[in-house]
């Protein structure tokens, strides 16, 4: 038996007026989701806990079955070891984001010009972050690249509770003075913050993006802080052999502190620009070398929710749609049995480009057991109709590997 997961992330929305008050998942021309809904079971999944905030570490730990409850230790650490940092027990790990911030004298009067540093490349990050380490790196604070924008820092002996630290998503183009860092323990991390601007405001690498029409990423941001996390084994939890292909750390870290294997994909990006065929290439290729269980992760839809990009949301998930999930599926067919998954995560609305809690449509195909699902469109009007709903998403993923 061969089960396949397509998640796509932030793929959920609402109904938005530029698309005929539809939302992208209704607008998109995505007929194997389609087809696969309307002879499988459709219906709505929890995936963010009451209580909990909606990032993708804690709805994709939940959609893999483990319940973020127990598991679940922070952001960063997850990302820390797909990064390969060693840590200890008393280490507490931060995202770091490079930004950009636009150039009001006074850190706090800055607006959040683009949480991601204008898509700046690895390449150019790990200039920036190693002269960051470089100058303000110690035995206390430790910088360690990552993929594009998207780094980490080890604080020694650091605070897992230091205060309240804002994700820079939830507040693009916002004045940042509502939401430095703020609680006992964050001074020196904010202050962290500020002199990386100082630092890299004027950096060559800033300086050749800003010639070249691109924007700087020209300070770092704080957030996510957590302690080294403690996932049981996949295999050991649900008896099957598992691999994950995402173009994100955190997903990569996930399969590693879970044992799965993490697949890269060359010229996979997180956004809608990513190898989708590579993607669906390496999901065939793992499932041949004996792979029961293979999760594909697709950022691209939450990307493009964050930045209010309506039409390539919708794209995104056309994508989705032809260049990965109906060839799985499709090679799938030469096996006597298969199901197949397709939710998001979480949903990221248009309307206010960040996460939110509320539930998600799923679909889940048994190819042993097609039904007449009444459904014609896999999309959240629909799935709400039908009734179905599990309530505790991290329950989803024994029901899922009972088909």
């Amino acid at each position: 038996m061969k089960y396949f997961v397509m998640l796509c992330d932030g793929m959920a929305d609402e109904p938005v007026e530029a698309l005929g008050n539809k939302t992208p998942m209704e607008k998109a021309v995505k007929p194997c989701m389609d087809n696969l809904a309307s002879i499988g079971e459709v219906g709505m999944v929890k995936t963010v806990a009451e209580g909990l905030k909606p990032g993708s570490d804690v709805a994709n730990l939940s959609v893999l079955g483990y319940e973020p409850a127990i598991y679940y230790s922070g952001r960063s650490p997850l990302e820390a070891a797909s990064i390969g940092i060693d840590l200890k027990d008393t280490d507490v790990t931060l995202r770091c984001n490079l930004v950009t911030l636009s150039d009001e004298e006074n850190y706090e009067d800055k607006t959040m010009v683009d949480y991601c540093g204008g898509d700046i490349s690895t390449q150019e990050a790990a200039i920036l972050i190693d002269y960051i380490q470089e100058k303000l790196g110690d035995d206390t604070f430790k910088f360690y690249s990552g993929v594009s924008y998207r780094h980490c820092l080890v604080w020694s002996n650091g605070n897992p509770h230091p205060g309240e630290l804002t994700p820079p998503h939830d507040i693009s183009n916002r004045v940042i003075t509502d939401y430095i860092p703020k609680g006992e323990d964050t001074a020196k991390l904010y202050e962290l913050m500020k002199k990386s601007y100082d630092l890299l405001k004027d950096h060559p690498v800033n300086k050749q993006r800003v010639a070249e029409g691109k924007r700087p990423a020209n300070s770092i941001w704080l957030w996510g802080e957590g302690t080294k996390p403690q996932l049981d084994s996949f295999f050991g939890k649900f008896g099957k052999k598992g691999s994950m292909i995402s173009a994100v750390d955190l997903l990569k870290g996930i399969a590693i502190c879970a044992g799965m294997k993490s697949v890269d994909v060359e010229g996979a990006t997180g956004y809608i620009d990513t190898n989708f065929d590579g993607k669906c290439k390496a999901a065939i290729d793992e499932f041949k070398n004996g792979a029961d269980f293979v999760y594909v992760h697709v950022e691209a839809p939450d990307e493009c929710g964050h930045r209010g990009e309506i039409e390539n949301k919708v794209r995104a998930i056309e994508l989705i749609d032809e260049h990965i999930l109906a060839p799985v599926t499709e090679f799938l067919k030469g096996y006597d049995d298969f199901a197949v998954l397709v939710c998001p995560d979480h949903p990221t609305p248009l309307s206010i480009k960040t996460h939110s809690s509320n539930p998600v449509p799923y679909l889940i195909y048994d190819s042993k057991n097609e039904i007449d699902s009444n459904v014609k469109c896999f999309c959240e009007k629909e799935a709400k109709q039908t009734g179905n709903y599990i309530e505790k998403g991290f329950t989803m993923m024994d029901y899922f590997l009972s088909k």
